[in-house]
């Protein structure tokens, strides 16, 4: 088999304000009209013999993951947990234990599931040629071959020519921009793009050789794992003791076994808003203008606009112009690298904006926070069809729900009963409630919560289909 695997573990500090924690870039639609992770998953199910794929995700956004692989109709994903961050070594182990729990003699294909492929045609034909080349027991990467003396990556230093690919020479950090030039002018350097191709067995022989640490805690918490509804949950206390470390340094530094297939295929992590911008179309005036934007005398800008207002730009040159509707980011976009110490300082700040947008997304559908002042708060709910909250009450906030569109079951106490468009019902404080939507369209609604605390952590929840605590 030809498993692929979606690494989905990634934060996206450098695309805020539209990347944060709760939906980082991987699940945004940057690139066209699906998400970044659902352009990865596509792109494996065009490849020659690919199974479903297997997700390694983080907790939080395993809802995520779920509905995106819903909207492509996938079927027989394996979706696992990690229960914290340990880096891709310990995460491509799981996947590894996993595959090999399908076949013993599995291949499987690595991916990010943030990256962009322009050319799908050349990384078909360079996952083929790899193909052969991992069967044959070496651990491949592919190596992206520069268009340029980029400083933002690693590169890769191709050894002698084996069938299919060449041996590893050695890995070397991001350079500067003088040695990145000698790279290019080399010719025999390709970009390091994270993206590998192994039997799931050799990958675990290798990581028991020169990371027995993570292989040891990999194993124990793979084999301590449980189901929860569709996902693979991962036992944290087991997962808690693997180092962190990514697999160049854990394996692919230290194996004599690393092979590498260069191909040139349109590819991007878009690591930044800068790297997006140079690898979206333009206007003639070298400008990305998404939404409502009007730009004037305006060259080689990124500007993106949000869902309720104009952006214009008059007399700039070089910035980028990120509009959502409770964060505006503008900056040159030479200095794009350095959102990341401005998410940095929101973090020590205490600020949630580094955390959520304004809307949030649940498995049951999504609310937006509208309007807040001093013990008050307005939200818009929308509960998608046959999906319920969890049974829940609260200690400091009395709530008012009043039906836009759709129709409400509420639970309050001992009564169920329903609430219909241009009704309205009262939920005082510390009532046993939960809401579903009977129907077969989204049910919309207005929530007005009062109160001394209006926190999302003063929830008590009773039952919740989804497992949340």
């Amino acid at each position: 088999m030809l498993i692929p695997v979606i690494l989905s573990g990634g934060s996206g500090t450098r695309l805020w304000p539209l990347s944060r924690k709760n939906m980082p870039k991987q699940f945004l639609a940057l690139a066209g009209d699906s998400s970044l992770f659902q352009q990865t998953v596509a792109r494996t199910h065009r490849l020659v013999d690919a199974t479903s794929p297997i997700v390694v995700c983080s907790e939080d956004h395993r809802f995520l993951v779920a509905e995106q692989l819903l909207e492509l109709d996938v079927k027989g994903a394996s979706i696992m947990l990690e229960p914290l961050p340990r880096n891709t070594a310990p995460a491509i182990g799981l996947a590894a234990l996993q595959a090999m729990e399908r076949d013993p003699d599995a291949v499987i294909l690595v991916l990010p599931a943030d990256h962009l492929i322009g050319d799908e045609q050349n990384f078909q034909q360079a996952v083929a040629s790899a193909l052969p080349v991992a069967r044959e027991g070496w651990l491949v990467t592919f190596g992206i071959r520069p268009d340029g003396p980029e400083t933002g990556f690693g590169y890769i230093r191709r050894g002698e020519g084996i069938p299919g690919a060449f041996r590893v020479a050695r890995f070397v950090e991001k350079p500067d921009a003088a040695t990145a030039r000698s790279y290019v002018d080399d010719g025999g350097y390709d970009w390091n793009s994270g993206m590998f191709m192994f039997q799931a067995r050799r990958y675990m022989e290798e990581l028991e050789q020169h990371a027995p640490g993570i292989s040891a805690a990999v194993r124990a918490s793979f084999e301590t794992a449980s189901a929860d509804l569709d996902f693979v949950r991962i036992d944290k206390s087991s997962f808690t003791a693997s180092p962190e470390d990514s697999i160049d340094y854990a394996v692919m530094e230290r194996t004599d076994r690393a092979a590498v297939v260069p191909v040139s295929c349109g590819w991007s992590d878009i690591g930044s808003w800068s790297a997006l911008w140079s690898a979206a179309e333009k206007d003639s005036d070298g400008n990305r203008l998404e939404g409502d934007v009007m730009a004037i005398d305006s060259r080689n800008c990124l500007v993106r606009a949000g869902d309720r207002r104009l952006i214009a730009t008059i007399g700039v040159d070089d910035l980028v112009v990120i509009d959502t509707p409770d964060a505006t980011l503008v900056t040159r976009r030479d200095r794009a690298q350095d959102v990341k110490k401005l998410v940095d300082q929101l973090k020590t700040e205490g600020r949630p904006e580094h955390m959520f947008h304004r809307k949030v997304y649940r498995p049951w559908g999504s609310y937006d926070s509208i309007d807040m002042g001093d013990r008050f708060q307005v939200k818009r709910i929308v509960v998608k069809p046959g999906a319920a909250l969890s049974l829940q009450k609260h200690h400091h906030r009395a709530e008012h729900w009043i039906v836009v569109s759709g129709t409400a079951e509420v639970t309050r106490d001992q009564e169920v009963y329903l609430v219909s468009e241009n009704q309205s019902t009262y939920l005082p404080l510390g009532a046993v409630h939960r809401l579903r939507n009977p129907g077969k369209v989204p049910l919309e609604l207005i929530e007005v919560q009062s109160g001394s605390y209006l926190g999302e952590d003063d929830i008590v929840r009773l039952e919740d289909v989804y497992g949340r605590a």
